[in-house]
């Protein structure tokens, strides 16, 4: 293990996900190939200074210091290492805007945990850095795959630890991502769930979650139509998103076999084959158009290389 010089950098490439996908509330998630790209360089001063650029206008709200959740979690490495920390600047090219249900918070985790690493020669593995960042999320599905790339279920044993299952997704499944100019907080979403939900409606997110996985490995379209239902939290979360209901079902007029919130939203997520995808992604950014809002709707691939990272010896990228 070595401290990282002064100007000492790396470039963390992390990608979005889509967590929940309909029934997998809080325990399934998959990686996107929509990436978030941050330039970590360690800089003069201790473990109190951090400083953020914002590249692009969409996370212009964001800020610096030792609050931020990229240095947050630098500082978990650190401590977990047992070594003092030191300052970091953080550039940060955003394609996963913020608030958006795509996995923005989780791309900051994962860069903080895998750049602090990165500087300090890996000290820690990869599972150290997964509990890591479970701790700092509080829940698994956006960090898991992201971290670690491709559809992943994560589940508490009886003992307390997290065990990541990577499951199958056939090449051939596309995932349109409605990414409308609205925002809404995870906070915001998780307050209109209730605290307990009736049992039928558990036992009947668990025989979707069986259809869909079953789906997703074979490519069969009407299994995953049919195992995109959720009873948990997508019944009191669409009233928070303005059009979203219309979004949904004009994805699926024009093909889509599912269309879910991603996340907490307000993103929308359908999933077809490529014939279908740009109709899918036309048909859900005109509907929020007609009621004033801009969206964009990315015709995106199953991310499976998970966060990476490489060395950089240029002062600007």
């Amino acid at each position: 293990m070595a401290l990282p010089r002064i100007g000492q950098k790396v470039i963390v490439d992390v990608p979005s996900t889509t967590a929940n996908l309909g029934p997998g509330f809080d325990c399934l998630g998959a990686a996107l190939d929509l990436n978030n790209r941050f330039m970590i360089t360690r800089i003069e001063g201790s473990g109190e200074r951090f400083e953020l650029i914002m590249e692009g206008s969409e996370g212009s709200h964001l800020r610096g210091g030792p609050e931020n959740l990229v240095y947050r979690a630098a500082q978990r490495v650190w401590r977990a290492a047992g070594i003092e920390p030191v300052g970091l600047e953080a550039r940060v090219k955003l394609a996963v805007p913020p608030a958006r249900g795509l996995g923005s918070s989780a791309t900051a985790i994962v860069a903080g945990l895998v750049g602090a690493n990165a500087l300090m020669d890996s000290p820690l593995a990869k599972e150290k850095l997964l509990e890591l960042a479970i701790d700092i999320e509080g829940h698994p599905d956006n960090v898991v795959p992201s971290l670690l790339g491709g559809l992943c279920m994560t589940g508490k044993t009886a003992s307390e630890r997290w065990r990541v299952i990577r499951c199958e997704w056939m090449n051939s499944i596309k995932a349109v991502v409605a990414i409308p100019s609205i925002r809404l907080s995870t906070s915001e979403a998780r307050r209109v769930m209730p605290k307990t939900v009736p049992i039928g409606d558990a036992i009947t997110n668990l025989g979707a979650m069986t259809l869909l996985l079953q789906g997703l490995r074979t490519g069969n379209g009407e299994l995953i139509a049919d195992g995109m239902n959720d009873r948990l939290h997508e019944p009191y979360r669409w009233r928070l998103i303005k059009g979203g209901l219309e979004v949904r079902d004009a994805a699926l007029a024009a093909g889509a076999w599912g269309c879910v919130i991603s996340g907490a939203g307000p993103s929308v997520l359908a999933l077809c084959d490529e014939i279908n995808g740009e109709r899918i992604s036309k048909a859900m950014i005109s509907t929020w158009e007609k009621m004033g809002i801009e969206s964009r709707a990315p015709l995106l691939n199953l991310q499976t290389a998970g966060s990476q990272w490489h060395p950089c010896t240029i002062s600007s990228e």
